[in-house]
Order: C-alpha cells, then sequence, then structure tokens
C-alpha cells in the first residue's frame, strides 16, 4: 500500500481529531446540558429540571442501545424509547411525584418494553385498517399492514420490494398502507396529509408513487404540483389537505402505530404479527409462502369439496 501524501496525512490527522473532540464534547452534552433533543421542559420549576435530568442522566433507554436516556436523546434523537420514557418522566415530575415515582412510572409505560425482535414475527396484534387505502385483492388470504413516511429514505427503497411481493403474489397478498409520518422529517406530516387527500379522490396510489419518486423533495408547492400531474383536483385537493379531518386522520394512524410499538419506518405486518426482517422479496417470500400453507385447506377437505 502506498503512503499518503504528506497534506493527506495532515488531513486525516485533522479529520482523526475532529472526530475524537466533536466525540468528547457530545459525550460532555448529554451529562452537563440543561436541555436536550426532544426533551419538553417548559412548565418546570429550576428544581424539577433537575430533576428530570437527573433520572435522564441515570436511567438506561429501552430501546437496547445500552445508553443512559439522556445519552440516547442526544445521540439517537430519532429514538421513539428515550423520548417517550422522557416524556413520561416530565410529566410525573410536573404533576409532583417524586424521583423514585417517575421512574416507576417510566418504567410501567409502553415506552419500557422493546418489541422482542428475536423473531422474524412477532404475536399477531389488532390493527384498524377499515377506510385505509390498500392495493391487491380485497379478499386477499394475506394482509401485510405497511406503517411509512414519505419522506423516510429506507421507506423509499422499501417501494420496488413491496412492488416484487405484491406482483409475485397478485391474488394471495393485499397491502395496506397506514400513514405514520417520524418527528424529524420536516415535511412527513404533510405527504401523510396529501395522501390521504388523494384517497378521498380515489387517487392514492397514484400521490404515492410520485412522492416516493421525489427522494424527500416534498415542500408544499411541489407536493400541489405533483397533485395536479396525477389528476386531482387540486382545489378541493389543497381544501382537503388544510382540513382538520385529514390531521385527524393522520394522527390516528400515528396513534395506531404507537399503541403496537411502531418505532421506526418501515414497519410490516404479516397478518398482524410484526415483520422483524429486511423489507425484501428474498426475505418476505418464505413469510409469504408459511402463512398461505397455514391457510390451505386440509387434503381431505380438498377432496370433499371435489
Amino acid at each position: 500500500m502506498k503512503c499518503m501524501p504528506q497534506m493527506l496525512r495532515r488531513a486525516a490527522h485533522l479529520a482523526g481529531l475532529c472526530l475524537l473532540v466533536s466525540g468528547v464534547l457530545l459525550a460532555q452534552d448529554w451529562k452537563t446540558n440543561d436541555s436536550l433533543p426532544g426533551v419538553d421542559l417548559g412548565g418546570l420549576s429550576a428544581s424539577q429540571k433537575a430533576a428530570v435530568l437527573k433520572i435522564l442522566r441515570e436511567q438506561g433507554c429501552s430501546c437496547g442501545c445500552s445508553m443512559k436516556l439522556a445519552q440516547c436523546r442526544v445521540e439517537d434523537p430519532s429514538c421513539s424509547y428515550s423520548t417517550g420514557l422522557a416524556a413520561s418522566v416530565v410529566e410525573s415530575i410536573k404533576q409532583g411525584k417524586t424521583e423514585a415515582e417517575a421512574v416507576a412510572a417510566a418504567g410501567g409505560s409502553r415506552w419500557a418494553h422493546n418489541p422482542d425482535r428475536s423473531r422474524v414475527l412477532n404475536e399477531a396484534v389488532k390493527i384498524p385498517v377499515t377506510g385505509a387505502p390498500y392495493t391487491g385483492p380485497a379478499d386477499a388470504p394475506i394482509t401485510i399492514v405497511e406503517f411509512s413516511d414519505f419522506q423516510c429514505p429506507y421507506c423509499n427503497l422499501a417501494v420496488p420490494e413491496i412492488d416484487a411481493v405484491l406482483k409475485n403474489y397478485p391474488k394471495q397478498v393485499k397491502l395496506v398502507f397506514k400513514q405514520f409520518p417520524l418527528d424529524f422529517h420536516a415535511d412527513a406530516f404533510r405527504a401523510a396529509a396529501a395522501a390521504l387527500a388523494a384517497h378521498k379522490q380515489g387517487k392514492f396510489w397514484g400521490l404515492y408513487d410520485a412522492m416516493f419518486a421525489q427522494r424527500g423533495n416534498l415542500s408544499r408547492a411541489r407536493i400541489v404540483a405533483l397533485a395536479g400531474a396525477v389528476g386531482l383536483d387540486v382545489n378541493r385537493f389543497q381544501a382537503d389537505l388544510d382540513s382538520p379531518e385529514i390531521k385527524r386522520a393522520v394522527d390516528k394512524d400515528i396513534a395506531d402505530g404507537e399503541r403496537i410499538n411502531v418505532d421506526s419506518t418501515p414497519t410490516l405486518f404479516v397478518d398482524g404479527q410484526r415483520f422483524n426482517g429486511p423489507v425484501s422479496l428474498a426475505s418476505l417470500r418464505p413469510i409469504i409462502d408459511a402463512e398461505l400453507k397455514h391457510r390451505a385447506p386440509p387434503p381431505a377437505a380438498q377432496a370433499a369439496a371435489r
């Protein structure tokens, strides 16, 4: 291997120093800062803020990261577990509970338990899907429910894989789409509302394809232009986009996801069972085949039906 030129060696050395310094500063942030990303300390007295920060610096996160809650908020601000646990602690302290009571309340919340991802499929849960957009036969034997975010790059990567599943199982699989815009994606909630506004005109999947094709560039002007391009009544679309009804519908999908511990996107449920593998045809094929085999009538019943 050739040595790097002196200038490159110096640049690499400086880059290494920068990473080291930033790492040290990051480590200090969660131990010393009086504010943390995504933690609302508004309305708390100085002593209450101190109590909250003490708890968050001492208690571990339940997401499996092995970090303290405060550290997880700084280093992984997208973590829904540290977000939920921190909010629980803040609420308890705001209500006048002791530190021990606040820790106990957080430990009893739904954020204290991370879904078991050691299994490919978890136990089935009930997911409300009435009125949600779907594609595939209404009476398909297998239903996949996807919680997704139009501004999420991983959801974008999942689109062709899910399309491949539907093409390989055209009569066996129905896909139901649920909105789960993540807080740290600035345009995601708007895109979710736009998708449901398009659904009201029967053009959800047209706008779905158009928005995912933008790879996260989803300003309002861009979305309105896409709505016109896929044949929507733009005036009606914009009225629906801004309506309380659509906002409530998006909020309901988010609440449905949070209730069953959806914490990232895309998250798939196969007949109500959370799928913990990579979103790909190769990974989903054996799961779908097994589900279809499980639903097939026994040979005796098949013979009797002839």
